[in-house]
């Protein structure tokens, strides 16, 4: 929470309810990444091969934040209504082949 790409110190709420709610949805997000966190590094196990982390060394469990930073430079290009995706190397490629085929299809690859 202190972390400040998370952007918590912006919200204003005072009204009971919508604390409720906001923690509600807090909780919702922190969910789902730690279940893709969960299901990468359950899938580097299984095929026993890690990924470089922020330091270059190999890990065989990475974080879901390290991951979206390394997602960063990709791009969807639409040129004469032909969709591409710009900059997936081959490490980026191989962290999507371990995550499920339902994230593959939004960098076109399933």
């Amino acid at each position: 929470m202190k972390d400040p790409l998370f952007f918590a110190d912006s919200f204003f709420v005072e009204n009971p309810e919508r604390i409720e709610t906001m923690l509600f949805l807090m909780s919702l997000c922190l969910l789902v990444y730690n279940l893709g966190q969960r299901e990468l590094r359950n899938s580097l196990k299984r095929i026993k091969v890690g990924i470089k982390n922020q330091l270059g060394k190999l890990t065989y469990f990475p974080t879901l934040r390290w991951v979206f930073q390394c997602f960063q430079g990709i791009h969807l290009l639409i040129l004469n209504g032909i969709n591409q995706i710009i900059n997936l190397t081959s490490e980026r490629h191989f962290i999507l082949n371990c995550l499920p085929s339902s994230c593959q299809k939004y960098y076109l690859l399933s």
